[in-house]
């Protein structure tokens, strides 16, 4: 009985704010206590791992934009190293819509802009390369995005072969260069490109294009026949050859395919049918 009362003094005898902060205290204590006991996530710990969330952690601001170098965006994060990343996003979302997976499946990334400016933005300020898309193993069966849009992409208007644009991708099928390492369904330049050749009479090979620089012509002289080897299979391209020179007369070509290769025989002659060597163009159109 006497300890309470001398408790009691001591309390009477402290200044207001002493007994202030001591109730302050006491409440902030009972407020906090039934927060801390219902928390089931993890605090953001620097180098550590946080606990696995079962729900979605939503960060919501509303922040106007500015010309600012910082600030407009809810979040920001940034590395100051010459060679470490600024963010990494994992998931393991499976493909779906298919029988195994019917329910469609959430990409690891979403950037969805619901009013009508950009859903996103890349900017390599002072690198070379844009960014990299690698799908798997690549290959033909692969790709590297699909859009349902189909207007022209500011930039990406004028297609490019082996770096070179449509004007030059002409220039270079007439100069036979620059068109041999890219493949469109499985077919290099050189096989989209039509094959020709131009003969003289006397069994001399001109401009040509696919006929091989060695053994490419064969001529029986003063008997009107040649034999012009195209590289590659022409079985199912169309053949025709045309006298150039000013005399009327006759021209056939027959094409056949052994080893790989296609021979055209061209027989030629004059008006009336008798075997004469004579100048000539053949083509091939596949």
């Amino acid at each position: 009985m006497e300890e309470s009362k001398k408790r009691r003094r001591l309390l009477s005898q402290r200044s207001p704010r002493t007994r202030s902060v001591l109730l302050a205290t006491g409440v902030l204590v009972v407020a906090i206590s039934p927060f801390a006991a219902a928390r089931t996530g993890d605090v953001l710990r620097q180098g550590k791992r946080g606990g696995t969330a079962t729900a979605e952690t939503k960060i919501i601001g509303n922040i106007r934009s500015t010309t600012a170098t910082t600030g407009g965006y809810v979040t920001r994060q940034s590395n100051l190293s010459t060679d470490g990343g600024g963010a990494v996003y994992g998931c393991r979302s499976k493909a779906g819509g298919s029988a195994a997976t019917p329910t469609p499946q959430n990409p690891c990334i979403r950037a969805n802009n619901l009013s009508t400016g950009h859903a996103f933005e890349f900017q390599s300020s002072n690198g070379d390369v844009g960014g990299l898309f690698t799908v798997g193993t690549g290959g033909d069966a692969k790709k590297p995005f699909t859009t349902n849009a189909t207007g022209v992409a500011t930039g990406l208007n004028a297609d490019r072969v082996d770096g070179l644009d449509a004007a030059q991708v002409v220039a270079a099928a007439r100069t036979k260069t620059g068109l041999d390492a890219d493949t469109v369904d499985g077919k290099d330049s050189t096989d989209l490109l039509p094959r020709f050749a131009q003969v003289t009479a006397a069994g001399t090979l001109g401009e040509s294009r696919g006929v091989p620089s060695t053994g490419g012509l064969a001529h029986v002289a003063a008997s009107g026949v040649y034999e012009v080897v195209f590289t590659g299979d022409l079985g199912k391209c169309a053949v025709s050859a045309t006298l150039t020179d000013a005399t009327g007369g006759e021209v056939a070509a027959t094409p056949a395919v052994a080893a790989g290769n296609t021979t055209v025989t061209v027989r030629t002659a004059t008006s009336a049918g008798t075997p004469a060597d004579r100048s000539f163009h053949l083509l091939a159109s596949c």
